[in-house]
């Protein structure tokens, strides 16, 4: 979010920044608030600098002990307009900040210029895509001549884009979610929370997903309530309205919950299957640091995800998004893109992102240096990982002729030893 004195003093240089990706920003009535603000400002000032000295004008009056009843009734009328003068303006600066909130961030230098997701950057790449002796099936399919995914029956219960995993399914999600957990807390240092699934309206804020994303959030019918697309809503708030000693910095926090979005607008291939789904279950890594070592935590956080890839040795890639495909909050995101041999493409499996200090601001997050004033500290956030997307991963990549799927050796012992998912195993 941007503060008026930014939005004053820089607006054509954060205008050209953005370039294509503030092209739903009403830049022109920005401009003409910002203008209609320092006029009223400037009308606001001169009535206070004109009560004041009717107030001393009354005083003097008054010490004298002449009349001064004009004098007061005349500072009453200049007060009460000063206060229309005032209601207007905070009129004007509220409807700059409702402005402000749908900017989003100035992409990072070291971001590729593009318009969309042919032109992002691939950076690195790690394990080879198997190569199949019979044509690779879809996850789905795989999943339910196992008995282990029920799309039918979660269809039933719920409608359209529902899962439901069943016997040694549900197994594998569980041991997963417990897998990447203890990678984070024991390898990485990472503390886990056990958050909160609705937040109030303040929190979807503090993270940028009020009010530009309004429509692709579940709310409660009765409630001021909403349901979390991602831990990293309710984490990031937790320090939402504090200053955080500077020695506390770096914090890292991990968290494993349920996610829920409406997917409005995807299609196609991704209405079946995991891929898109309304509820689905991730593990959120979060991190909160000093703005001169937000970028070395960027890759530090990266890594971390990565790691659990290769923990269960799944080919992937890492991509630098451009600057026209990056999200409205993010200052710099890395994607991992997993295989899927059915479809013989990369799909995103974590987005891993620096906010800078963007979601600082909204949510007023900050620290202090030691000796120095309070100032906002920057956030980071990424997906370590979506569980239901490293099943389909698994399913894919490990897929066998026979139908059956084999279990990757680092999962084995938290699937009570089960190496190997078949027919007759899954009950």
């Amino acid at each position: 979010m941007y503060d008026l004195r930014s939005l004053r003093d820089q607006l054509p240089v954060i205008r050209a920044q953005l370039g294509p990706r503030g092209a739903d920003v009403a830049w022109e009535e920005v401009e003409k608030l910002l203008q209609d603000r320092l006029d009223r400002l400037s009308q606001v000032e001169a009535l206070r600098h004109q009560l004041k000295k009717g107030s001393e004008d009354v005083a003097r009056l008054k010490r004298a002990n002449q009349p001064a009843e004009e004098a007061v009734a005349a500072m009453r009328a200049l007060g009460d307009n000063v206060a229309i003068h005032e209601e207007h303006l905070r009129r004007i600066e509220d409807q700059l900040e409702d402005h402000a909130l749908g900017i989003p961030n100035l992409p990072h230098d070291t971001v590729p210029q593009g318009t969309d997701a042919s032109q992002n950057v691939e950076v690195r790449r790690w394990g080879e895509p198997p190569s199949f002796a019979f044509p690779p099936k879809p996850h789905w399919e795989i999943g339910e001549s196992l008995g282990i995914l029920d799309f039918k029956r979660a269809g039933k219960i719920a409608g359209a884009r529902f899962s439901m995993a069943l016997g040694t399914g549900a197994q594998l999600e569980r041991a997963l979610t417990s897998l990447m957990l203890d990678i984070h807390l024991r390898k990485h240092g990472y503390t886990e929370v056990l958050p909160p699934y609705l937040v109030n309206r303040e929190a979807m804020i503090g993270t940028g997903q009020l009010p530009k994303f309004e429509h692709d959030l579940f709310h409660l019918r009765d409630d001021e309530y909403l349901l979390i697309p991602t831990a990293e809503v309710p984490v990031t708030n937790m320090y939402r309205d504090e200053i955080l000693p500077d020695t506390a910095l770096p914090i890292r926090h991990v968290a494993s919950t349920p996610c829920f979005r409406r997917e409005a607008g995807s299609y196609g291939q991704d209405t079946r299957g995991l891929i898109r789904v309304h509820q689905f279950h991730k593990v959120e890594l979060v991190a909160f640091t000093t703005p001169g070592e937000s970028y070395a935590e960027l890759e530090r956080l990266t890594n971390a995800a990565e790691a659990i890839l290769q923990a269960l040795e799944l080919p992937y890639r890492v991509v630098s998004l451009c600057s026209g495909d990056m999200g409205f909050a993010t200052a710099k995101t890395y994607d991992l893109e997993i295989w899927v041999p059915s479809q013989q493409v990369y799909r995103e499996i974590s987005s891993c992102s620096n906010f800078e200090a963007f979601q600082a601001r909204r949510a007023n997050i900050r620290f202090r240096p030691k000796g120095g004033k309070p100032a906002y500290l920057h956030t980071l956030n990424g997906s370590g990982v979506a569980v239901g997307r490293t099943i389909v991963a698994i399913l894919e990549n490990y897929q066998q002729k026979d139908g059956s799927v084999i279990i990757p050796k680092a999962l084995r012992p938290y699937m009570n030893g089960v190496e190997q998912i078949t027919a007759t195993s899954t009950s």
